[in-house]
């Protein structure tokens, strides 16, 4: 049996993302889903920094840091995918209602793989909150506790 973790493994596709949660182009922030533990409520997916990504036009020119705003952005993202693919979700996706305990431990340039890990810690029909951390070469560049609400089914339609 192979490794669920092993380097190269994709369980789900930028493509596959896109069918699960409603962000794109330039705002989708996971490229790839590599891991999931549903029994764990665990999901690993993976943003590669790229020099032509749009906000290193403005922050900054001469020293490109990726925005601790968009490294939460990036790990939200990724839990909406684990949502989405919760039996009876259909399409609702889910609203920030707090980001706790946020730290930025270190900067994100160009060149850099950013892991993105969540493991819920609640996932319920209205509500969830999760444990995030994103990472670079095994450091964390920012961890935070992540909860959402759940609007009922087309109630942002």
């Amino acid at each position: 049996m192979s490794d669920p973790a092993a380097p190269g493994r994709v369980l789900l596709t930028t493509a596959e993302i896109a069918q699960l949660i409603p962000h794109r182009w330039p705002f989708l922030l996971v490229d790839r889903i590599v891991e999931e533990d549903r029994e764990r409520g665990y999901i690993r997916g993976e943003k590669g920094v790229t020099a032509s990504e749009w906000f290193f036009q403005g922050h900054f020119p001469q020293l490109p840091v990726m925005p601790g705003v968009l490294q939460v952005e990036a790990l939200a993202q990724t839990m909406a995918v684990y949502v989405a693919r919760e039996e009876g979700m259909g399409d609702r996706i889910g609203l920030f209602a707090a980001i706790d305990e946020c730290r930025f431990k270190r900067i994100v340039q160009p060149g850099d793989r950013l892991v993105l890990e969540v493991t819920m810690e609640k996932l319920g029909r209205r509500m969830g909150r999760g444990r995030a951390v994103a990472s670079v070469d095994g450091e964390v560049a920012c961890e935070a506790l992540l909860s959402f609400i759940i609007p009922p089914e087309g109630a942002l339609r």
